[in-house]
């Protein structure tokens, strides 16, 4: 359970973050899209699209500095995870290449603006759910022979991987109604606080439903979450979900503007940070640790002299890029 922070472990802690920057930053865009057919008006899904139009390409960015820091930082497991999963692997990048698509085709036409419509909607949940699949696929354990996957090809299609997918989904959806809260107004704004209620509750119950299957899942998540004196340490993550629940419901219920986005990333934060907990210091849940799957520490050290000059210039321009658009979305188009 310690964490000794040398050159690998510095590198594992820079994925998990790039991983949790695109959970938080695209999972809201992704629920937007997931909303719309809650909003059959062409007019309310304008809006809606005009809310994400600004953030969401560079949202992306994370997931390829995650995708690649993983195959330069970590080839084994690359290799070995990569395998066990592409079938959600490319059906998410499918999902997210209409999604772009329709992004830039569905304002060129209005005959066909339903195909877009449902292009934006379609490749969103596709992505989500194909994301959540690949968590479950991960978290559940891949059969390793050797140096490789020794699996087989549907093994990540099982009840608990279509159980973490739809939660992903429904967390995803939780991020769009509460960022469509905050960005939206009057009656779009008013459906959204219903919406956000709803999708707090179920995404709270597959948090429930997913947190006790997980511990059978392994003995060392059991031992991990359970036993003593471990328990210590991961008993206050249940007890902080349970507290920021409770501030979420109660300020989507005061119909607080900001609050109810910022909880909910919290939430999604305790969740990361307890997948974290049972999973540590593997990279492949219960096979191969970090050091296990760590390339050389020179090519390490390389790839952290490249991260350390990127990654602040690319928190720069996104955080600049939200201030820039960090109004409401006005329905005649453009920000106030």
């Amino acid at each position: 359970m310690g964490v000794s922070f040398d050159l690998t472990t510095i590198f594992a802690f820079i994925i998990a973050f790039a991983v949790f920057a695109y959970v938080v930053m695209d999972g809201f865009d992704l629920g937007v899209a997931m909303l719309f057919p809650f909003f059959p008006e062409s007019h309310d899904r304008d809006v809606m699209m005009n809310s994400v139009a600004p953030v969401w390409d560079g949202n992306e960015t994370w997931l390829v500095l995650g995708g690649g820091a993983l195959f330069a930082a970590f080839p084994l497991a690359y290799g070995i995870l990569m395998p066990a999963i592409y079938m959600p692997a490319i059906g998410m990048l499918l999902g997210l290449v209409f999604r772009g698509v329709a992004f830039e085709f569905r304002w060129r036409t209005v005959r066909g603006r339903f195909v877009w419509d449902f292009a934006f909607f379609g490749g969103s949940l596709v992505a989500a759910l194909c994301q959540g699949i690949a968590l479950g696929a991960i978290l559940q354990g891949v059969v390793v022979s050797g140096r490789a996957y020794g699996g087989g090809w549907w093994d990540w299609l099982t009840p608990f991987t279509l159980l973490t997918g739809v939660a992903v989904v429904a967390g995803y959806t939780l991020l769009g109604a509460t960022w469509l809260v905050m960005k939206t107004s009057d009656d779009l704004q008013n459906r959204a606080f219903g919406f956000a209620r709803i999708f707090a509750i179920t995404t709270l119950a597959f948090i429930v439903v997913v947190s006790l299957a997980t511990p059978f899942l392994e003995e060392a998540y059991w031992l991990r979450w359970f036993a003593w004196p471990g328990i210590l340490i991961t008993a206050p993550v249940p007890i902080a979900v349970a507290a920021v629940a409770f501030l979420l419901f109660r300020a989507i219920l005061n119909r607080r503007e900001y609050q109810p986005f910022l909880l909910s990333l919290v939430l999604f934060f305790l969740c990361f940070a307890g997948l974290g907990v049972s999973i540590w210091p593997y990279v492949v849940p219960g096979r191969v640790t970090i050091w296990q799957a760590a390339s050389p520490a020179s090519s390490q050290m390389f790839m952290l002299v490249g991260i350390s000059i990127l990654v602040p210039i690319i928190l720069i321009y996104t955080a600049y890029a939200y201030w820039v658009f960090r109004g409401k979305v006005d329905p005649a188009g453009g920000y106030h």
